[in-house]
């Protein structure tokens, strides 16, 4: 047990390192540098935290620009918020490009694009469609309306202070407008639409915008690029994030923990499951939960590991198979209104199935096991079987080794009293069981009892 403490408590230690360190781009030489950051997929604190790091390098280093290429179907509206604050406070020029071909910037990610200093698109892109819509039942009307007239406020006054058309901003919030690339640029939203980074940065070249710093003019023709990435541990935990990840840690940290608590001590499956589970709760923290869904789930896999335990598959097992699906497909799809900026999310049914089929495989195996051993034998039959059997060692008997008895190979020990050795090929007769050890003696052939049975009157005096 206390290994396995120290076995995680290293890993805290890792994560805890992991989490300190930033990859923090120097100029070369003093040279003015084009950072480039990548946000893709969910918008969460994550990635709200990683763009006020590349921020902060990019200040530190007098980066001429920050560009962030973006691909997201929206997000936490905490997380959006805190970003949209980062860019409006930013004393470097931030420019959001959506790209590469085929990529978004929906919900969480148009508040983004209306944040950024300079907006712009890739061809065969879209952007908007930012509503609040329901994960579950239907919304409350007065909720919905508050939900929907706070988001198109705060998509007003982005558009107003950059300079953006604030009306079309507001009809991508109440009217769920979604835009192409062109779209957006002939409706104020975005100003450049560029092919790749080299026709982004040719057209940013001499555009004057304003930062908290003051009026800034871009010179971006012929300045190198840096690439800032996440660093390793913030791959890992926006990776945890995609919710048929975090349902994964969710499963297999419950079976871990419910196969820890059938084994004495604290071992691996203990901290594997402890692990899973954190790290699950984690992506949880980013995602909509249903707790009811959660609460299924976990029934479903006690209910179906009392199954497991008990003889026969009846209604305990159904009922946990039921619960564990049903739980499965309404995790993410809360009750109550959800933020306007984020996606609709949800399971795949895919992973539902794969996963509740292995479960109930699982299951029948272990059913299958127990009605096996209930049907086999009782030790006390195969004592009364065994006992008086012959047999031949297989090994030396020095006391202990094993023989063939019948067509099994069993641990033996040598009952001696007095005789000499018994050695491998000699033959034996189980005279006790012993758990699952049998005590043997050695076996004498026909012939010598006879002869032993004829002369032993002779010896006897007086015979």
């Amino acid at each position: 047990m206390k290994r396995a403490f120290v076995w995680i408590s290293h890993i805290t230690v890792i994560f805890l390192v992991g989490l300190g360190l930033e990859f923090a781009p120097a100029s070369a030489q003093g040279q003015p540098r084009i950072y480039v950051m990548e946000v893709k997929g969910v918008i969460n604190p994550l990635t709200a935290r990683y763009l006020e790091r590349a921020l902060a390098d990019a200040e530190r280093e007098r980066a001429v620009v920050l560009v962030m290429r973006l691909d997201t179907p929206g997000g936490l509206d905490t997380a959006m918020r805190e970003m949209t604050q980062a860019m409006l406070a930013a004393r470097v020029p931030v420019v959001v490009y959506v790209a590469p071909s085929g990529a978004r910037a929906a919900s969480a990610g148009l508040f983004l694009a209306l944040a950024a200093h300079v907006a712009a698109m890739a061809p065969g892109t879209n952007t908007g469609a930012a509503h609040p819509v329901s994960l579950g039942e239907a919304l409350d009307e007065t909720a919905a309306k508050k939900a929907a007239q706070d988001a198109a406020a705060t998509a007003r006054t982005l558009a107003a202070h950059r300079g953006r058309n604030p009306e079309w901003a507001e009809k991508a919030v109440l009217e769920s407008v979604s835009m192409t690339e062109r779209e957006a640029q002939e409706r104020g939203l975005v100003e450049i639409i560029a092919i790749d980074m080299d026709d982004l940065l040719a057209q940013l070249d001499g555009r004057e915008v304003i930062t908290a710093a003051g009026s800034v003019t871009l010179h971006t023709r012929g300045v190198g690029v840096t690439q800032v990435p996440m660093n390793m541990v913030e791959q890992l935990l926006h990776v945890i994030t995609n919710p048929n990840i975090a349902y994964l840690l969710l499963t297999l940290g419950l079976y871990a923990l419910l196969i820890e608590f059938q084994a004495p001590g604290f071992g691996l499956p203990g901290a594997v499951g402890i692990i899973s589970l954190v790290l699950a709760f984690v992506a949880f923290g980013s995602l909509p939960l249903n707790w009811a869904g959660l609460g299924l789930i976990v029934l479903g896999v006690i209910l179906l590991v009392v199954e497991a335990l008990s003889p026969g598959f009846g209604a305990t097992g159904a009922a946990g198979l039921v619960m564990f699906i049903i739980g499965s497909l309404m995790l993410y799809r809360p009750l109550t209104p959800t933020s306007p900026t984020f996606p609709a999310v949800s399971v795949n049914p895919w992973l539902v199935a794969a996963m509740s089929g292995g479960t109930a495989a699982l299951i029948i195996l272990a059913v299958s096991k127990g009605l096996k051993a209930q049907r086999a034998p009782a030790i006390s039959d195969v004592s009364r079987r065994l006992v008086g059997a012959v047999g031949q060692a297989t090994t030396d008997l020095a006391p202990v080794g094993t023989a063939q008895i019948g067509s099994e190979l069993w641990t033996v020990a040598a009952d001696a009293e007095g005789e000499r050795p018994i050695r491998a090929g000699d033959k034996v007769v189980v005279v006790a069981m012993e758990g699952i050890m049998l005590r043997v003696h050695r076996a004498q052939d026909p012939q010598s009892q006879a002869q032993g049975t004829e002369t032993l009157p002779n010896s006897q005096p007086g015979g």
